[in-house]
């Protein structure tokens, strides 16, 4: 016969090693943070703290056998408010694709010869770009989710806009600056019209001579924008400068650090993240945590480290609740984020088990599940 112990109300602070959930835990979401009968270690207190529990449910029994004895609350231990997250009045996702279906008009126009007309393009992205002020981090990790191979180029346009103006919002631009930043990110790329099209859509690695076409496509954007007014100098050079690298080995002038804009190094990151995250005719996407990881690791001295640990910083900060798959095949649900190791979360597993990927080095998030 099952024996039914009355459950003890605690504050998530008593909590000790080896006590016994009695009672589900829910957080701000559909299913339990934590299930009941789940022994208590150290990382499920991280979960609880970090999702403002005030109080659960324990055994008064240890799984030692032993009878728990919570120590005193401390006086001072006060309730946090609970944060209640905006939601989207129109959903971006689709806005976005009316906007890459828009931007896919434009660049077959540009390459039969017309002109760039900024009066449509504003018009049609500024509204666009100012929804940044309430959509939410996770917009821009499903970024990658709505592209496609035949129209990378599109999608990448659009993107890089995004997650340029997001990113200069971050860093404390004002309005005017980050939606000038996000326009300057998606002409970065318009230059690409003037490329032979056999070479955009070519889907095998690309010659050494066709590459050298490729690098010619900033010059190409910046005399497209060059003598357009309603862009700023701040615009026009974050398009003629979006490939440089603070060390000299970009393209197209090998401009160093001195010399490179703010704005181009912010499109620079914007434009990295984007590429190596989605498919490509002739390459596969890459995890959007692992690339932020390389990004850190492999760009340090390339790219603008202030402008990576923020872009970072604000992805990982957003994360929380984000359904994932992780380079076993395992999903769940990402419950902790520590801020010295942002790209390696806590994941509460389908199967209820609780993992840190700071402890477990040989595993990453894979994919990020919509």
């Amino acid at each position: 016969m099952e024996v039914r112990y009355q459950g003890v109300q605690i504050h998530p602070s008593q909590l000790v090693p080896g006590c016994i959930i009695t009672k589900d835990v829910f957080g701000k979401t559909n299913r339990p943070l934590i299930y009941k009968n789940t022994v208590i270690k150290a990382i499920h207190k991280q979960v609880l703290d970090r999702f403002l529990i005030t109080e659960v449910e324990v055994a008064p029994k240890m799984a030692s056998g032993e009878v728990f004895q919570p120590e005193p609350l401390e006086e001072s231990k006060q309730v946090h408010p609970s944060f209640d997250e905006s939601s989207l009045p129109v959903p971006f996702k689709k806005h976005y694709l009316h906007a890459v279906q828009i931007y896919k008009g434009w660049f077959a126009e540009w390459q039969a010869g017309a002109s760039l007309d900024i009066g449509a393009i504003r018009d049609l992205f500024v509204p666009l770009l100012k929804q940044l002020d309430n959509q939410s981090r996770k917009d821009i990790l499903l970024l990658p989710h709505y592209s496609s191979k035949q129209d990378y180029f599109y999608h990448h346009a659009v993107s890089t806009a995004f997650i340029a103006a997001f990113l200069g919002e971050r860093l404390g631009m004002n309005q005017g600056e980050w939606l000038q930043l996000g326009l300057a990110g998606l002409l970065s790329d318009a230059g690409m019209a003037k490329l032979n099209e056999s070479t955009l859509m070519k889907d095998t690695e690309l010659t050494k001579e066709e590459y050298q076409d490729i690098k010619k496509h900033p010059i190409y954007s910046y005399r497209m924008v060059e003598n357009i007014s309603a862009l700023s100098k701040a615009a026009k050079l974050g398009v003629l400068q979006h490939h440089e690298r603070l060390d000299g080995s970009g393209y197209p002038l090998g401009t160093h650090k001195k010399k490179t804009h703010l704005f181009a190094r912010i499109i620079a990151v914007s434009d990295m993240y984007h590429a190596m995250t989605t498919d490509r005719l002739y390459r596969s996407k890459q995890s959007p945590f692992l690339v932020m990881e390389l990004m850190i690791k492999e760009q340090f001295g390339r790219l603008d480290h202030t402008v990576v640990q923020a872009f970072v910083k604000s992805m990982t900060n957003y994360a929380t609740g984000t359904k994932v798959k992780i380079s076993d095949g395992q999903k769940g649900e990402i419950v902790f984020t520590e801020a010295s190791q942002p790209t390696r979360p806590i994941i509460r597993l389908d199967s209820g088990e609780i993992i840190n990927l700071t402890e477990t080095q040989n595993l990453y998030i894979r994919e990020i599940l919509t």
